[in-house]
């Protein structure tokens, strides 16, 4: 299994306007956890401009599936996001010589 890391960039008012998705997209969250697709997640603060969300999976693709189907990238509160490979050297039961 690989990690990957999936940024998304918000817009200004990402808070307020996040309140009438927040309960799908908690539960689309809640499921990816539950599963153990999802490691960790939440928004970044001082400013509240992005968030990161920690996956570990075999198939990138997986991911994008996550992020079409998140209601805050289908009603435009993400301007930008992107998945990246995460080599982790410590955590996450992996240890790297």
């Amino acid at each position: 299994m690989d990690f990957f890391v999936l940024v998304y960039k918000t817009v200004d008012n990402f808070i307020e306007a996040r309140e009438a998705y927040r309960p799908v997209h908690l539960a689309l969250v809640k499921k990816y956890f539950s599963n153990g697709h999802l490691v960790m997640g939440g928004a970044l603060e001082d400013p509240s401009n992005e968030a990161l969300l920690v996956f570990k999976t075999e198939n990138k693709e997986l991911i994008e599936y996550f992020v079409e189907h998140d209601p805050y990238v289908r009603n435009g509160l993400i301007q930008e996001w992107s998945i990246r490979k995460w080599n982790v050297a410590i955590g996450g039961n992996v240890v790297k010589n």
